[in-house]
């Protein structure tokens, strides 16, 4: 456990023919110890063969976390489950300043936000809420900046 992550690893290659593809889509499962496995299910503990990462998937997009990260490696399954991106902490942590946290969270909530919100907001001049919003585009890669002249507006990356 990390401050912004869980990480989950276990013994063991996917089966052959199974790729991290075929994990978030209706799958066949190929339970590496059948026995517990089968006690498991019988026991109410597992609804379903296969389905296990696509509930994880499902449940992080219910919760607005980010899709987690599955790969291969070391002889080992990783399964690599993020908090969410966009809290304060993790912005902060980031290097975001306290105005760029405002306009990152106004932005998640309305669905973009323009430089005059932006500078409204924090009652700044227009130069700096430029810079600023630029520094969150180009340096952290949370903002995008769409439209063009007086139209520009910015929206989650």
């Amino acid at each position: 456990m990390y401050d912004n992550k869980l990480t989950l690893w276990n013994h063991g290659n996917l089966p052959e023919g199974m790729t991290q593809e075929k994990l978030t889509q209706p799958h066949s499962s190929y339970p590496r110890n059948p026995v517990p496995a089968e006690a498991c299910f019988r026991g109410g503990f597992i609804d379903s063969w296969g389905s296990g990462i696509m509930k994880i998937m499902d449940s992080c997009e219910a919760a607005g976390l980010p899709v987690p990260v599955l790969e291969e490696d070391g002889g080992g399954f990783i399964v690599r489950l993020f908090k969410d991106r966009f809290a304060e902490e993790e912005l902060k942590r980031a290097g975001l300043n306290e105005r760029q946290v405002k306009a990152v969270q106004y932005a998640r909530k309305n669905g973009k936000i323009t430089r005059k919100e932006y500078q409204d907001i924090n009652k700044i001049s227009k130069r700096t809420a430029t810079d600023e919003l630029t520094e969150v585009v180009e340096k952290y890669n949370i903002l995008k900046r769409l439209g063009a002249g007086s139209s520009i507006y910015y929206e989650i990356a």
